[in-house]
């Protein structure tokens, strides 16, 4: 009953786009998943998404696509922290770190259909992700898009299955 009063929040991720879809406000965000880090011995983050490989350029510094290893779908755990996290911060309503607001609950669904399925270690990354970025529930999910609906019931499809 509580559940159905948490924001939602429906991360897809591949290596080529991250969308985040605030569900109750209907605002989403679809960026390239590559961030730009100074140069030096302690990187910071300069840029995220398509202003990222400028900002490198600029900086002198790095580019990193943490979604893009050819063997597993998280290649960089904290640099995939730190572009999700940016993504839902777009996402979400004005005022949203200035004011006290429920953690949201937040469904991740990966892209695409690795051979042989995504490993425990892929799924457990991934549902961390969520947790990491501030969700207080997070649920991976393999199979077609939801729809808002869905989403807002947290009523999954038969057509796929929660990996977690």
């Amino acid at each position: 009953m509580l559940q159905s009063l948490l924001p939602v929040y429906y991360v897809q991720l591949s290596p080529a786009e991250v969308s985040v879809l605030n569900v109750k406000s209907n605002v989403r965000v679809r960026d390239l998943p590559e961030v730009a880090l100074s140069p030096g011995a302690t990187p910071s983050v300069l840029a995220v998404g398509r202003a990222a490989r400028q900002a490198a350029a600029q900086s002198g510094g790095s580019w990193a696509n943490p979604f893009g290893h050819p063997r597993s779908l998280v290649s960089d755990f904290v640099l995939a922290e730190a572009v999700l996290k940016h993504f839902v911060i777009q996402a979400a309503p004005a005022g949203w770190k200035r004011l006290m607001t429920p953690s949201p609950r937040m469904v991740i669904h990966p892209l695409g259909d690795p051979e042989g399925g995504y490993t425990q270690v892929e799924i457990r990354a991934l549902r961390e992700l969520g947790v990491a970025t501030g969700a207080a529930h997070a649920t991976v999910w393999q199979g077609r898009p939801l729809t808002r609906e869905e989403l807002q019931s947290g009523a999954f499809p038969a057509e796929g299955r929660v990996l977690l």
